[in-house]
């Protein structure tokens, strides 16, 4: 009887051992074919009875990273198995520095990968060590601000950290403005006077920016920001525009970005209804993540970003901080302390000695009670510094008319667009005789709608160019 159970405990074991191997065979084949988590829970059960295996260290460490798990358990089980050699742990070691901005020990790592298979210097370390060199650049570069808050929360909560004055504006996220048959990532900014709205939206493959008019019955004209995305490759989001009516904020996708999203600036241009070429803001607002929303609130003195840096799934973290009348460098030769400001490893490192936030900090956080006010009629940006809401605002009576004009012809545009919409709309559902006669309707009205939008900018143009002679 005892050898008997000895023979099918002998089984079980030899049954277990087998099934081991082949889970073992299985997950190497996921993780050669780049499928890390389901690999990842494999590699960890083996990893517990074989602690100081390097290819199971190796393994594991890989999975964690790519699956975006704790990345300093990441970087033990790495730090393991490139003791032993391991060319691939020096790779991923060099990836994790990268991400943490520890430059030196990111080049160090990639050299040794470099010196391990010379072969792949070009292919797989090329991309790596010209990030690496930009990704040094921007901490050289990094902006010397003072960041006197910051709060973790949820993503799809993250305007609530947000606590504008109400000439600053306000912020909603876009489907509580807009209907759409889906959640759409984005948000709309409504500017202090209430005359104009800034958002991302699908358009084609990417998200771009809009704005829209406040009309006499709700908001319209909506408008595309730019014809070419800006001159950037991917999309434009999060806008925010300061009271000048011109600068405007934004966050986009960038293949020459530092990865992510990345915070943007640009001014309008009156000469020819463009915006200039946006400029990257430095460090520590942008990272190798995604870096979103700069709002800076004039009347409060302050601003804020949103960052998910350093943060799991899901979750984002908003600074706080005050923003520099001009752009100031972080000036040390530490480059350690460089990195660290870059990434806002300390806030309390960001602070002036001996200077006291508790006020600036309650502000911030301080809840705004919005007075009821006029809203403003409309918004005509005239120059930097001046920007009418009101034909009261004008000094010149020939610049008021001329406006005056531009905005009757401006609603005949709104009209016109809405029954060219209708008009394409029922061509689609009709054929024959009445299709040919829809067919010319649509293009009368596509010329008239060309022709409108054409006089609007012409009368913009001449009611500005007008009222900046009284000015002078």
């Amino acid at each position: 009887m005892k050898y008997i159970s000895f023979i099918l405990s002998l089984c079980f074991c030899l049954t277990i051992a087998a099934q081991t191997k082949n889970d073992l065979s299985q997950a190497k084949i996921d993780y050669k074919n780049g499928e890390f988590s389901k690999a990842l829970p494999v590699f960890e059960r083996e990893l517990s009875s074989k602690p100081t295996d390097p290819s199971l260290n190796l393994w594991t460490g890989v999975c964690i990273f790519e699956t975006g798990g704790n990345i300093k358990l990441a970087e033990e089980y790495l730090l393991t198995a490139s003791k032993r050699n391991l060319p691939e742990s020096y790779l991923y070691l060099g990836d994790i520095y990268v991400k943490q901005y520890r430059v030196s020990e990111a080049k160090a790592q990639y050299d040794r990968y470099a010196k391990a298979r010379p072969k792949e210097k070009e292919t797989t370390l090329a991309n790596r060590n010209q990030y690496l060199d930009k990704l040094q650049r921007a901490i050289s570069r990094t902006e010397d601000i003072q960041i006197i808050d910051s709060l973790i929360v949820n993503k799809d909560a993250f305007l609530s950290a947000y606590k504008l004055s109400p000439d600053a504006g306000s912020l909603s996220a876009f489907n509580d403005v807009f209907e759409a048959n889906r959640k759409i990532e984005s948000t709309v900014y409504t500017n202090g006077k209430g005359s104009k709205l800034y958002f991302g939206q699908p358009a084609n493959d990417k998200i771009s920016l809009f704005s829209m008019d406040k009309l006499l019955n709700g908001y319209g004209n909506e408008k595309k920001i730019s014809n070419n995305n800006l001159g950037l490759t991917g999309n434009t989001n999060y806008p925010f525009v300061l009271t000048d009516g011109s600068t405007i904020y934004f966050a986009a996708e960038d293949e020459n970005g530092l990865g992510g999203y990345d915070i943007y600036v640009t001014r309008y241009n009156l000469n020819n209804d463009t915006y200039l070429t946006p400029e990257l803001l430095n460090m520590p607002f942008n990272s190798t993540a995604n870096d979103y929303l700069y709002v800076f609130d004039e009347e409060k003195g302050i601003g804020w970003f949103a960052t998910d840096r350093f943060q799991p799934e899901g979750r984002v973290c908003v600074y706080t901080f005050i923003p520099n009348e001009e752009v100031t460098l972080v000036e040390s030769d530490d480059e350690i302390y460089k990195e660290n400001r870059a990434k806002i490893a300390s806030i309390k490192s960001t602070w002036k000695p001996g200077k006291n936030y508790s006020t600036l900090i309650a502000n911030a956080r301080k809840e705004t009670v919005v007075a009821a006010k006029k809203v403003a009629d409309f918004t005509f940006v005239i120059n930097d510094r001046y920007t009418y809401n009101a034909y009261t605002d004008f000094k010149s009576t020939s610049a008021r008319n001329l406006y005056f004009e531009a905005n009757e012809k401006r609603k005949a545009l709104v009209s016109t667009e809405k029954e060219l919409e209708d008009k394409r709309t029922e061509y689609i559902t009709v054929s024959g005789n009445q299709r040919s006669s829809l067919a010319s309707i649509i293009q009368n009205l596509e010329t008239r709608q060309a022709q409108l939008y054409k006089e609007v900018q012409e009368l913009e143009i001449k009611a500005r160019n007008e009222e900046i002679k009284n000015l002078k």
